[in-house]
């Protein structure tokens, strides 16, 4: 006998009345009006089943710390950084947990079930790096984290000498972080980022980790350092495993030069990461009008065979005021910025919350197929479209086939002279 059966279920690719079945945590069972003896059983009413959301960019050790020590009043990219070296001083491994696992929460009840955080490894104490391993072990029944050695002040930048922030960040390696990350655009010149990237992929294949490198975060249309990336990539045989973070100077580099570009970062197997909320407001800061928005070219990334996921990057922090871990939010602003209204590529931007992203982590048995694990939002919408216009609410949250979260479902009651009595914004 199941122990879970869902009925009358949407799948994002259409499939519909669909039944599954879950058995020690996994879909062994998919088909339509399958009848299946279960111990518990859930009617999904012809709503969406998905699998869980994925956020492949964050900054868990800055969440939720907007306001310390102070505002970011420019509310620009560099004031944050700034603002972010004023607080690290300050940060204890008790504050950092209690707002990581905050995050949690909401992360959990908005059916984002995995996460890579990158974590600043530029402070020699580590406190972000003992703290989050720690949050990581405890959330682990129910959200996987990932987490990314980042150097924030740049690599070669440290005020000991340019071995300082490699050292820290091969110790939080050590200590058990997963991926290797980095901010090539930051370092003194072009030549030191390009050494960046060289120095920290030759680690990473040495150690057969991951890279995910934030990379021409910047409005500069020469930045260059994700071509530097792919070639590394290629290099050092790491295709599938490095991911382009940011990426917003190809919103600004020349036609000609991406028409090169693309062909390259597809060549190497690169996975890219745009972060819609957070590059439309962060960049073209020193443009008047018309004004860059910044953010990279999804719809040409995809059409190249690129795999491209959206991030959420940062919610309350020192460079984000707002965001809730809501992914429907992200992917919803994202399909605004990038123009991506047609049927098709509104549901290529939910794939970029969820199987996209999933690609980007390397996350195996994700989906919803048999074998899979038994990870998985019911939505109160009919279908993705519907779900990015809604941002629709989470009605049931499972992992490994555990129910973790519900929220009712979004009605408002109305008392109006020959109208119905409810609405649901649905159809």
């Amino acid at each position: 006998m199941l122990d879970l059966r869902i009925d009358n279920a949407v799948l994002p690719d259409g499939r519909s009345a669909m039944t599954l079945g879950v058995q020690d945590g996994r879909f062994v069972a998919l088909g339509a009006g399958l009848d299946l003896p279960a111990h518990q059983r859930v009617d999904a009413q012809g709503m969406l089943l998905s699998p869980p959301f994925v956020d492949p960019h964050f900054h868990m050790d800055a969440t939720l710390s907007y306001g310390l020590p102070r505002v970011n009043q420019s509310g620009t990219l560099l004031e944050g950084i700034a603002l972010w070296g004023e607080l690290k001083p300050e940060l204890t491994q008790d504050a950092i947990m209690e707002r990581a696992l905050r995050y949690c929460d909401w992360a959990v009840a908005k059916g984002l079930l995995a996460i890579r955080t990158h974590v600043d490894v530029c402070d020699p104490r580590l406190l972000a790096v003992e703290a989050l391993l720690e949050v990581k072990k405890r959330v682990a029944p129910y959200l996987e984290l990932q987490l990314v050695a980042f150097p924030q002040d740049g690599l070669l930048r440290g005020a000991r000498g340019p071995d300082q922030h490699l050292e820290t960040l091969k110790r939080a390696l050590g200590m058990g972080v997963d991926v290797v990350g980095g901010i090539p655009h930051f370092e003194r010149s072009m030549e030191e980022g390009a050494r960046s990237v060289r120095l920290l992929c030759t680690l990473a294949a040495e150690r057969g980790l991951r890279v995910d490198m934030h990379c021409d975060e910047s409005d500069d249309p020469l930045s260059r350092h994700v071509e530097t990336l792919a070639f590394e990539t290629q290099r050092l045989g790491l295709q599938g495993r490095v991911t382009g973070s940011h990426l917003t100077s190809m919103h600004s580099m020349d036609n000609y030069y991406v028409s090169k570009l693309l062909p390259l970062m597809a060549e190497a197997g690169l996975h890219a990461v745009a972060n819609p909320l957070i590059n439309i407001t962060l960049q073209g800061r020193h443009d008047t009008y018309p004004k860059r928005r910044g953010m990279t070219r999804v719809p040409e990334l995809l059409a190249a065979g690129v795999n491209v996921a959206f991030g959420q990057d940062c919610v309350r922090d020192p460079w984000y005021s707002l965001g809730s871990a809501d992914m429907l939010e992200v992917a919803h602003m994202g399909l605004h910025v990038a123009q991506m209204t047609s049927q098709a590529a509104m549901r290529q931007c939910f794939d970029a919350v969820t199987v996209n992203a999933a690609r980007v982590l390397g996350l195996q048995q994700y989906g919803l197929e048999p074998g899979c694990h038994a990870d998985f939002v019911l939505l109160q919408a009919r279908d993705p479209v519907e779900a990015l216009r809604l941002r629709a609410t989470r009605l049931r949250v499972y992992r490994r086939g555990r129910l973790v979260a519900q929220t009712p479902a979004a009605v408002s009651r109305l008392d109006l002279p020959g109208r119905p009595s409810s609405t649901d914004w649905m159809g």
